[in-house]
């Protein structure tokens, strides 16, 4: 069936309570690369415990409170085979605890239909919140994009905007050599999905391997803007946005450039000569 604009829309998401530990921050932080110099102050603020100013590496909302596949639900109208994750962006309110509980509402902000042969994309949000202080924390947004569901004639408009990269030569770049066991590490962080870790599941798809996750290339940027732009301190990073353009494949060397213009940074992610994440834009404060 198609997809019922008012219906899905509307769709009623439970709040997921969450509860992470410390634990859980330095794995995810380990997912990203992080811990490789064991004498890297910068990283060790994020992969132990007891080092001064150890903090939550700010991209962590990303993977805090998700509600699951739920596009493969069949009351959805969404061909769930079809979609892609195009676009990914938080807000950070105030500084993620490195242990907490929290609170995530997800809701959908609208569904735009791009036409028969061009598919739809749904915009959602997922509001983060601290159970016990009451604190908004973050407000992540995403879009996925549904490939085989246009045409089912809900709007054609407005469209996110795109932020377009500056027009001259990247004022930094930062190399990251991701380990091949990265998506191993990475999945325990709460994305399961076999394509990340079997290669039978990862070549029926048409891949060579298991590739990357997605969200830990965002991570890898992240750390990128934050440690070249940042200082490495969690604090300074607000928000950042991207859109996802290409795989990575664990053992590949990600290369973010960067254009800062004040307390923008734009940037964008490439392996060799394809570019696996593009028209990206974060805000740093000073320190």
């Amino acid at each position: 069936m198609p997809i019922d604009y008012e219906r899905l829309k509307a769709r009623a998401f439970a709040p997921i309570v969450q509860t992470y530990a410390t634990r859980d921050t330095i794995l995810y932080a380990l997912g990203i690369g992080l811990g490789r110099d064991p004498l890297d102050s910068d990283q060790l603020r994020f992969t132990f415990e007891e080092a001064e100013g150890f903090a939550a590496l700010p991209t962590m909302p990303v993977v805090l409170g998700t509600p699951g596949f739920w596009a493969r639900e069949p009351d959805t109208g969404i061909t769930w085979q079809k979609v892609l994750h195009g676009e990914q962006g938080f807000t950070l309110h105030a500084p993620l605890p490195p242990a907490a509980t929290i609170t995530a509402t997800n809701r959908i902000v609208d569904i735009i239909d791009k036409g028969a042969d061009k598919g739809a994309l749904i915009y959602i949000e997922r509001e983060i919140t601290d159970e016990s202080t009451g604190q908004r924390l973050a407000t992540n947004t995403s879009t996925i994009f549904a490939r085989g569901d246009g045409g089912f004639g809900g709007p054609s408009g407005p469209v996110k905007p795109v932020h377009t990269l500056p027009d001259r030569a990247p004022d930094a770049a930062m190399d990251w050599r991701v380990a091949p066991e990265a998506a191993l590490i990475y999945r325990l962080s709460g994305d399961p999905n076999p394509l990340h870790a079997a290669p039978e599941v990862a070549a029926a798809a048409g891949f060579k391997a298991p590739i990357l996750h997605g969200l830990c290339t965002l991570g890898i940027a992240g750390w990128a803007v934050l440690k070249t732009v940042g200082g490495a301190d969690a604090s300074r990073l607000k928000s950042l946005d991207l859109r996802f353009s290409a795989p990575v494949t664990p053992g590949e060397t990600v290369r973010t450039e960067m254009w800062r213009d004040g307390h923008v940074v734009s940037f964008r992610a490439r392996v060799d000569d394809r570019v696996v994440l593009n028209n990206g834009k974060a805000v740093i404060t000073e320190g």
